[in-house]
């Protein structure tokens, strides 16, 4: 199994990248980090970390000749299980609003919002109990009540309410996990999240969508 990191200059990723090895090493899971188009297609399941603001990320991602079209090829025609985290999961999005209006991948319906909550400090940052919304794969195991690491000041609104999985209490619902199909993607990061984290991780891993 090749596990491929999409690599734009836009996060996190040597922590990402030691947290699926970790998970990956009973699979014999190859873990590579690529900027390389070419790579993101022949992989067997695609990670798209994000930090950082949504219209620096998207531009950053399609300044990566062919990755946009490769990611496109890859999980939207051929199927390739997919995880974006963070940013990476909010350019799942139809359009992003921070700062201007900025279109998403349109991959899960929705829009990026800021997150309302006037007797709280945003950004939305340290760990928060998850509730889980409906079961899915990646969540077998974690439980409502489960914490999560978080990190941002802008959350996913989804379109479909079918396609979000998770969410926090924050001043009301923040979108924490969204997934249709062979996509799925975190607000929270995984890769700093513990025991639930690596859970996540372990199951996107064996995802059989």
């Amino acid at each position: 199994m090749r596990v491929t990191l999409v690599d734009y200059d836009s996060g996190n990723l040597h922590s990402a990248e030691k947290a699926f090895q970790l998970m990956g090493r009973d699979l014999g899971a190859e873990v590579v980090v690529t900027s390389d188009p070419a790579v993101v297609l022949a992989a067997d399941r695609i990670v798209l970390p994000g930090d950082g603001a949504f219209p620096a990320c998207r531009a950053a991602l399609d300044a990566v000749s062919g990755m946009a079209e490769a990611l496109d090829e890859a999980v939207i025609r051929r199927g390739t299980p997919f995880l974006g985290i963070c940013v990476g999961m909010q350019m799942l999005a139809t359009t992003g609003h921070e700062y201007r209006r900025t279109a998403g991948l349109d991959w899960i319906g929705g829009e990026v919002v800021a997150i309302e909550a006037p007797d709280l400090k945003v950004p939305h940052m340290g760990w928060n109990d998850l509730v889980i919304d409906r079961p899915h794969p990646l969540l077998d195991g974690i439980a409502t009540g489960d914490h999560a690491y978080f990190v941002h000041g802008w959350q996913f609104r989804v379109a479909d309410p079918a396609h979000l999985l998770a969410h926090v209490d924050y001043g009301g619902p923040v979108t924490a996990v969204v997934g249709r199909d062979n996509i799925a993607g975190t607000q929270f990061h995984p890769e700093k999240s513990q025991a639930v984290g690596l859970r996540l991780i372990a199951n996107f891993l064996n995802w059989k969508p």
